[in-house]
């Protein structure tokens, strides 16, 4: 992700402020080794174990896991007769995962006989990640995606003033918010609950995951957005400071930092 959205090296605009130019197409493709084992499983059986992975940097695309064909049970495929065409990396074949009696249709890509410029890709398949059963990054299970190596989340204490609004409503006003910077999103303010009108927030059944910080619970506020606030309770690493704090975005609500609206 860091690499390949938004004004990134890999993406197709990258920045204007640079002292460089890049020799090549606007669309660029990144080969880089993954640096963890990584398995996943389908139908209780292993479908791949690699510490030999790689992850595909593509232009405007989140970074893809390919695997070593040695490193995958390819007596559980079976190829199948769809092919899809890339400019950049070739004609995909597909196979379908059979164990037992479940199937996965067309769960496995790969480009057998890649465009020049992408030889590197022979050899290597890759799976859709939502049509298998269970991820692993080393022995973790991860859900999403992997974490990309260049993309990295920075929680940070700060006394800036952030006051937070739903239309007119004041919600919240703190001078101690955890400052959140993760790569490829404007910055985030994490509140205390104790600056929080936290009589104003209803429970939401909404919840999300992120590889890089972890799983979050939402609050909507009564009579007004919602699913408009959001915390990390239990949050990974990089996330410890924010723990428990509160965040908030969505129609009709407004965040200012030091008197300044910013960037929802």
């Amino acid at each position: 992700m860091t690499l390949t959205l938004g004004k990134t090296p890999l993406s197709s605009s990258g920045s204007d402020h640079v002292n460089y130019t890049i020799d090549g197409p606007r669309h660029r493709i990144l080969f880089d080794d993954f640096p963890r084992r990584v398995r996943a499983r389908f139908g209780g059986e292993t479908m791949f174990d690699t510490t030999a992975g790689k992850q595909l940097h593509e232009s405007n695309i989140p970074p893809v896991l390919y695997v070593p064909v040695g490193d995958v049970r390819m007596d559980l495929l079976t190829a199948t007769d769809l092919s899809t065409h890339c400019p950049f990396k070739g004609d995909a074949a597909y196979w379908t995962i059979t164990v037992g009696d479940r199937s996965a249709e067309n769960a496995v890509w790969g480009y057998p006989t890649p465009v020049e410029g992408a030889e590197w890709l022979d050899g290597y398949v890759a799976f859709y990640w939502e049509k298998l059963d269970a991820w692993f990054d080393e022995d973790e299970e991860v859900h999403g995606h992997l974490r990309d190596p260049y993309h990295r989340v920075d929680a940070r204490r700060s006394s800036r003033r952030v006051v937070v609004r739903n239309g007119e409503e004041l919600i919240a006003s703190s001078s101690r918010p955890i400052v959140v910077s993760e790569t490829g999103f404007p910055n985030r303010y994490y509140l205390p609950v104790a600056d929080v009108a936290a009589e104003r927030l209803v429970s939401s059944t909404t919840t999300t995951h992120c590889p890089y910080k972890g799983f979050s619970t939402y609050w909507s506020i009564d009579g007004g957005t919602t699913d408009a606030a959001w915390s990390y309770e239990a949050p990974f690493e990089a996330m410890n400071q924010a723990a428990g704090h509160l965040c908030f975005m969505g129609e009709g609500i407004t965040t200012e930092v030091d008197g300044v609206v910013v960037e929802g």
